[in-house]
């Protein structure tokens, strides 16, 4: 059974353990927006191309519903406001050293090099015509899996050990102002330029896995419409939508 009351200006609809929380946004779209949706738990957890997501209790589990959030075109950016959002919020419940934190393209953030969060954006138009979105939040406040092809950590084992409840509310606040600058894709300009200063793998080696496929070269910038950026071996510059990416061999990432 769920419960719902207000943090600040969104209200949070939460549940102490459901299948995902996206999933659950997703079905109650045509309610009220914005609101916050919230487990201990989740027993289906997903992250980017339906991979489970490990969601035991402990770390925070927390997706907001948006309503016509902005033009279709532009929704995809949100995945940028969302990865600086978190970003913020850490920042503002742990006061960790902005050496030690970062984000990764597009939307993964980093403590230390490693990955702290899953963020996952999904969408579908309502029956009347309007646009649903659901920002997906997996962060790792107490413990982070092991078995990924990535480092992984949590805040807890950071330094900065961190209840779900506090991180949301800090979440929710920094979440609304980066919305506010973003302002429906008119202000992605100042979006993407915020997420540039916080990338530390511009300028360096990356290996991007999309599909079958692997590419390999130098992140040498995020375009305007947020897509990186490759430039390969042989001089030849890629633009790459969306993918999975590592850091080269004894490169940044």
């Amino acid at each position: 059974m769920s419960t719902a009351r207000t943090r600040g200006a969104t209200p949070v609809v939460r549940y102490p353990s459901v299948g995902s929380t996206n999933a659950e946004a997703m079905a109650q779209a045509r309610g009220p927006a914005p609101r916050w949706f919230v487990a201990e738990r989740q027993t289906g957890g997903r992250g980017r191309r339906g991979r489970p997501w490990t969601s035991e209790p402990g770390n925070l589990y927390a997706s907001l519903l948006l309503v016509d959030a902005g033009p279709a075109a532009r929704l995809p950016e949100l995945c940028f406001v969302a990865a600086l959002g978190l970003y913020d919020a850490v920042r503002a419940v742990t006061g960790i050293d902005p050496l030690r934190i970062g984000l990764k393209w597009p939307n993964d953030v980093l403590i230390d090099g490693a990955k702290l969060a899953g963020i996952l954006l999904e969408g579908t138009v309502l029956p009347d015509g309007r646009s649903a979105t659901v920002i997906g939040f997996g962060v790792n406040c107490a413990h982070h899996p092991l078995d990924t092809p990535y480092p992984t950590t949590d805040l807890s084992a950071a330094g900065y050990p961190t209840r779900p409840s506090e991180l949301l509310d800090a979440l929710d606040v920094a979440l609304r102002d980066r919305l506010d600058e973003w302002a429906q894709g008119a202000g992605f300009a100042q979006t993407r330029e915020a997420w540039v200063r916080r990338a530390p793998g511009l300028g360096h080696e990356v290996r991007v896995r999309f599909g079958e496929r692997e590419a390999y070269g130098v992140f040498e910038a995020l375009d305007f419409s947020g897509a990186m950026i490759l430039r390969r071996a042989d001089g030849a510059r890629e633009t790459i939508s969306a993918g999975d990416v590592f850091p080269s061999p004894g490169a940044q990432a």
